[in-house]
């Protein structure tokens, strides 16, 4: 799809937002998607923005299914008789290194039921977890590492 072609889709867009379909209106998203899509040109530029399209939306499928799969074990755990938890936190050594990759990381963590990310070191090589249950350390290690950080690697790279 040409760059001209999203400019318009997203002028109809904002009028849709908006929810005021007059030609200034239009006119104004269609102003304002030229001015953001040059700004952000060099990420739109090219096949690499098909791939990375895929990549991310890869991304956002992950998340969905770790959603739905955290969702359902924090909701075992917490209807057994007997809860057998072991919260605790522990130390994710990061293989991502910008801020934004570390945010968003950290974000994804956060927003999967039964982790929280607790901070970040000075350094920005460690991330701490809580999890609600830390009775396999290397077991979450590994699914992060294996799942939303090569994910990201993969998108941003």
């Amino acid at each position: 799809m040409s760059l001209y072609a999203i400019s318009i889709l997203m002028a109809v867009i904002w009028a849709a937002v908006s929810g005021s379909f007059t030609l200034l209106n239009v006119l104004f998203g269609f102003i304002l998607s030229i001015l953001t899509l040059y700004l952000l040109r060099e990420r739109f530029v090219g096949s690499d923005y098909t791939s990375r399209s895929r990549r991310i939306l890869s991304l956002v499928l992950l998340f969905l299914v770790e959603l739905a799969k955290s969702a359902w074990r924090v909701a075992t755990l917490v209807l057994r008789p007997k809860m057998d938890l072991k919260p605790g936190i522990f130390a994710y050594p990061l293989t991502v290194k910008s801020d934004w990759e570390i945010s968003l990381l950290a974000n994804l963590i956060t927003l999967t039921p039964g982790t929280l990310s607790v901070d970040v070191s000075e350094d920005r090589q460690t991330l701490y977890v809580h999890a609600l249950d830390c009775s396999d350390i290397e077991a979450a290690r590994r699914d992060i590492a294996e799942g939303f950080e090569k994910k990201i690697m993969e998108a941003f790279a």
